[in-house]
């Protein structure tokens, strides 16, 4: 019971990161979002999500996990139905924000949940193999069911979807998992420092967003960027000398495994939720595909993660994780390399069929090694705080990276609906995306270790 609550949470999070991507021209129709503005359906979500995670594992640990997992999952549900009946942009953004809160108190309580209910063995490799496929399906999945969902019941459907997932999830766990004692409590929660964190990168990201109407050196951005950057800085001040519980141990960061592992997780993170972006945008507004149809056209991809993920799983005793991630991360680069070749004159075997399959496979190779280098070791009190941590350096990467990326994309577009330079916009992202594989696969060859590690290994298929 614990493992199917679990499973449907991770699929319901993870299918919340990509299900509004094949609907965003729809949204964008229905609610007047602005280009720019339409970004944020994505960025309040991944904001509030990355930011607040390490808050999350926090309150899991103190609260117990059982309690703050139902919490979340009220939270989650109730934010979704809310952004169903949105009637402004204003409101949708709101509905994302608060689910990205919910999203972060129940995520890092299911996976600490699992950690405690399977602490070893192969009962442990199974279920985060389980856990994995999920996770994967949910992202990949997701943008096939949002677009017949867009299709045939409208934008609405993309946010209530989620509500009787969350209704499911909240029967099994209430009635299949035992109620967890809370940790010892060794201070208060730092919600300062989540506030500060949430508040600077969401300042970060609006900066970055911002530069497609206004240019680098504009007083605004630097004002923008230079206020995310204190209070970003202020942050790591408060962690290193605040008396409250602290978000996070900043000495964790001084071994190289686990500073590394982080690294490659806030790539992982960019790359995917912008090939999610791009792919999507290029087979509507340049090849012209209907919605239903882009998301079926994401299957190939949704099945690599899933067959790269479970390959994990068998390789996962035999095989060091440094090998496992070098190896998915240059398939991973070698496919967004191909879908930099994209052409307006461009067809889906030719462009995107090959490269998603390549792509999907690497994407899932690299999630559990990821995941079994930062967490390996970590002390059972701190494991909701751990899976926070590692969980929320890939959200913040989805959120900088979709910025990032797609604020480059709109500058070699030039405003311009013209399907060649729409082509030329979305090229770059995809090559960009395969720049920041290759450096993660360089990160993963100067700093994770060679050796096999028995808690690595077992948390291999943990992606």
């Amino acid at each position: 019971m614990t493992l199917a609550a679990v499973a449907v949470v991770q699929f319901m999070v993870s299918l919340d990161l990509s299900v509004l991507n094949v609907g965003l021209p729809q949204i964008a129709a229905g609610l007047g979002f602005s280009p720019i503005g339409l970004t944020w359906v994505i960025h309040a979500y991944a904001l509030t999500f990355g930011g607040l995670l390490l808050l999350g594992g926090k309150l899991a640990d103190r609260f117990g996990r059982k309690r703050v997992l139902l919490v979340g999952l009220v939270l989650f549900g109730l934010a979704s139905l809310a952004g169903g009946f949105a009637q402004l942009p204003g409101h949708l953004v709101a509905a994302r924000a608060t689910q990205g809160i919910g999203a972060a108190a129940l995520a890092p309580a299911a996976l600490a949940l699992l950690t405690s209910t399977f602490p070893d063995g192969k009962a442990r490799v199974r279920a985060f193999g389980i856990w994995s496929a999920v996770n994967a399906a949910g992202g990949a999945f997701g943008v096939l069911i949002g677009g017949l969902l867009s299709e045939y019941s409208g934008w609405q459907w993309l946010m209530f979807v989620s509500a009787p997932m969350s209704a499911v999830a909240l029967a099994l766990a209430w009635r299949g998992v035992a109620t967890d004692p809370p940790a010892e409590r060794r201070g208060r929660p730092d919600v300062i420092g989540a506030v500060l964190a949430t508040a600077g990168m969401t300042l970060l990201v609006f900066g970055v967003v911002r530069t497609d109407q206004y240019g680098w050196t504009a007083p605004i951005t630097v004002t923008t960027l230079a206020a995310a950057v204190a209070l970003l800085t202020a942050f790591i001040g408060s962690e290193r000398t605040s008396t409250r519980d602290p978000l996070v141990r900043l000495s964790l960061f001084t071994t190289r495994a686990v500073a590394a592992a982080n690294a490659c997780s806030f790539i992982l993170g960019a790359v995917l939720a912008s090939s999610f972006y791009f792919m999507s945008l290029y087979l509507q507004r340049v090849l012209g595909t209907g919605p239903a149809l882009t998301g079926l056209e994401f299957l190939p991809f949704a099945l690599g993660v899933i067959a790269g993920a479970a390959a994990t799983v068998r390789l996962g005793y035999r095989v060091a994780p440094r090998t496992l991630l070098i190896a998915g991360g240059l398939l991973t680069a070698a496919g967004f390399g191909w879908f930099g070749l994209i052409s307006p004159e461009g067809t889906y075997i030719a462009d995107i069929l090959g490269p998603s399959i390549i792509a999907g496979i690497g994407f899932g190779l690299c999630l559990g090694p990821v995941v079994a280098t930062a967490t390996a070791g970590v002390a059972a009190h701190e494991a909701g705080a751990a899976s926070g941590l590692l969980n929320s350096t890939r959200w913040v990467g989805v959120s900088l990276g979709l910025a990032a990326l797609g604020t480059a994309a709109a500058h070699r577009t030039g405003h311009s609906t013209r399907p060649q330079a729409l082509t030329d916009g979305y090229a770059l992202g995809m090559t960009l995306s395969a720049a920041l594989m290759a450096a993660a696969v360089l990160i993963a060859l100067l700093f994770l270790p060679r050796t096999r590690n028995t808690a690595a290994q077992a948390d291999i298929a943990t992606g």
